[in-house]
Order: structure tokens, then sequence, then C-alpha cells
């Protein structure tokens, strides 16, 4: 794996920075960086700088420690060791670090498999036992509304009933939905197609109200391997969501384009650059909290009075079975953007390491 060198000197002064820390912070190298305070260098990674500052500042430097990079959205792991003279004072500092982001991503989809391994075969269990009284209760309180016309206050009782009852089967099947195994049926997918159908879905679904919609599609952009009626009800969630958060008044802004994936040298057999076809939903709502970020695409979870806590989970699940990526940016200040990357060819392996033989 290639590694991310940087030292300092004592003074504060920059002394290396190899391509591949630059590469990593996602920073361009400036002609004049060696010698510059390395906090002036550094000022748009400001955690970078305050590990470099405690070089200086500890007794036990940090070895083999993880860091995660929200400005660029990757993790690192890093060691940091001093730099002595022949009298053993620190003239300097040197910190190692290692791009871990992909072997960050494929633990986050095992934990993921093994959370929803636990709860998948609970869930079916108790989905199973609800669904069939459920469905007597609407059938009796729809029979008993007939019984008694004449009464406002029982048919406005067993009217709440009724619509309490079809919530709980709604959150039932859904549930159901999420913990079965996706079963895709790939064909050629043209995107734009996808994004009008779940435009014109989301309508449906939620209320739209004045909220504007702005389409941004790139001319190049190819046909996929997918499957189209998943790939709809993904993005059907995400504008549909987009829709609740602005309620009523904002600008939801969907983009698509042709990217493409680095292979990580970290994994042996390698072909290139991998073809991807990436698809933003954007608004400009209040934002998620930073404190719930992390759990937004965790089943169950959710901010809606009246939510079920699993759109985004199996969002998320339907785009892990098409070897794609999901990935959530949010701040109060520019509202929720949802980044969906998905490879154009069919690619199990795109997040799944090669074994040497």
């Amino acid at each position: 794996m290639r590694n991310g060198v940087i030292a300092v000197r004592r003074d504060g002064t920059l002394a290396l920075m190899n391509d591949e820390a630059y590469r990593i912070f996602s920073m361009t190298r400036g002609l004049d960086d060696m010698g510059r305070p390395f906090t002036e260098v550094l000022r748009t990674r400001p955690d970078i700088s305050r590990v470099l500052v405690s070089a200086f500042e500890l007794s036990h430097l940090p070895n083999r420690v993880e860091l995660r990079l929200k400005d660029v959205d990757r993790v690192i792991g890093y060691t940091l060791s001093q730099v002595k003279d022949d009298d053993g004072q620190a003239i300097g500092a040197v910190m190692y670090f290692k791009d871990l982001t992909r072997v960050e991503q494929l633990e986050e989809r095992e934990r993921l498999r093994d959370r929803l391994a636990s709860l998948g075969e609970m869930a079916a269990g108790i989905a199973h036992e609800l669904k069939n009284p459920l469905a007597g209760i609407e059938v009796m309180a729809g029979l008993l509304r007939r019984q008694v016309p004449a009464s406002k206050d029982a048919q406005s009782l067993l009217a709440d009933i009724m619509s309490e009852a079809k919530l709980a089967n709604a959150i039932v099947v859904e549930m159901l939905e999420f913990v079965r195994p996706i079963r895709l049926q790939v064909e050629r997918t043209d995107v734009a197609d996808v994004l009008q159908q779940a435009i014109t879905l989301a309508e449906q679904k939620a209320k739209r109200g004045d909220v504007k919609i702005d389409v941004n599609l790139a001319s190049d952009l190819p046909v996929i391997d997918g499957d189209q009626h998943q790939l709809c009800q993904v993005f059907t969630n995400l504008v549909s969501n987009a829709f609740d958060a602005l309620e009523g008044k904002g600008r939801v802004a969907i983009s698509a384009t042709l990217s493409s994936i680095e292979e990580d040298p970290t994994f042996a057999q390698s072909h290139g650059p991998t073809p991807t076809v990436v698809v933003e939903v954007a608004d400009n709502g209040p934002g998620v909290p930073s404190e719930l970020t992390d759990r937004i695409f965790n089943p169950f979870f959710t901010t809606k009075p009246q939510g079920s806590g699993l759109g985004l989970a199996i969002v998320r699940k339907i785009v892990d079975a098409h070897d794609g990526q999901i990935d959530l940016y949010s701040s109060p200040e520019t509202g929720t953007r949802f980044r969906v990357t998905v490879p154009v060819a069919s690619a199990s392996g795109w997040f799944k390491p090669q074994r040497t033989k």
C-alpha cells in the first residue's frame, strides 16, 4: 500500500510532503510549500495540523491510530514519530499514514450484513405474525362502520382505527421488504428515465408544494447494468425525503455525471479505473444534525413522527446490491446531499478485495 509521509521541523515549517499525501488530502502541491509553516499549507486540513503539533507536546506518541477526515470523506491510519539529533533533542516529527477508506467501507458493509442477518430472522417472524391481525382489524372496523352510519362520532373513530391499521400494515410490509434478500433483474438501464420516473413517483408519495426541481444530466451518460425498478425506488425515496425536509418551500437539485473509480493498488488484479455514474440529490433544507449522520442508514432509525426507519436502510441495501456506494453530506448552511455511485457495467468485485494466489 502506498504511504503518505509528512515531515515537519521543530520551528513549525514543512520539510517534506509526498505526492500520496497530497492525493489523500485532495490538495494541490504548491511550488513554495516546503519551508512554509505547515499550519498554513494544511490550513484546509486542521485535524492533520493538530496531530503534527501534538508530536512535540505528547510524552507518548500515537501508533496505528485511525482518523476520519470528514471534509474529504476519507479514513487514514497514521503513526507519529519524532526525529532527534545526537543529543536526543527533538528537531522534527514525521507522520506516516495510509488511506484506509476502502478498508473502512468493506468493514462497514460486513457490519451492516451482520446486523441485517440478526434482524432478518426476528423481523420476518414478527411481520408475518402481525399481518393477519392487522388485516382483521381493518376489515372488522369497516364492517362496523356500515352498522352505525348515523353516528358521526363512531364513524370518525372507526375511520381512525382503519387508518392506523393501514399505516401499521404498511410498516410491516416495508419490514418484510427490508429483510427479504435483494434479487436484481439486471438489464440495460437509462439513468435519465429512472430519474424522471422517480420524480413522478416522489410527487405522489410526498407533498411537493412550491419546491423547485433542477435536473442536470450530463450529455455523455451511458446506459448502465442495473435493476430499473429498484433503482427507481432508491431515487424516489431520496427525492420524497427532500420534499419532506423542505416542507413545501425550497429547491431540489438532481444531477448525474459520468465518472470513474481509481483502483487501489492495495488490491491485486487491478484492471484500471472503473467507469461509474454518479447521481446526486441535494436540497437546501435544514440538513441532518451532525450527531445523526452516522445513524441515518441504520434500520428502524427515523426522525419522522410516523416514519418506519426503513426507507434509507432499504436504499442502501439496493445500492449495495448494485456494487455501488451511497454517501451523505449535510450541514445547516447547505442542506442535505446524497451521492449515489454505481458502476456502469455489472462488477460484483468493485468493493471486494481479490486474493493473491
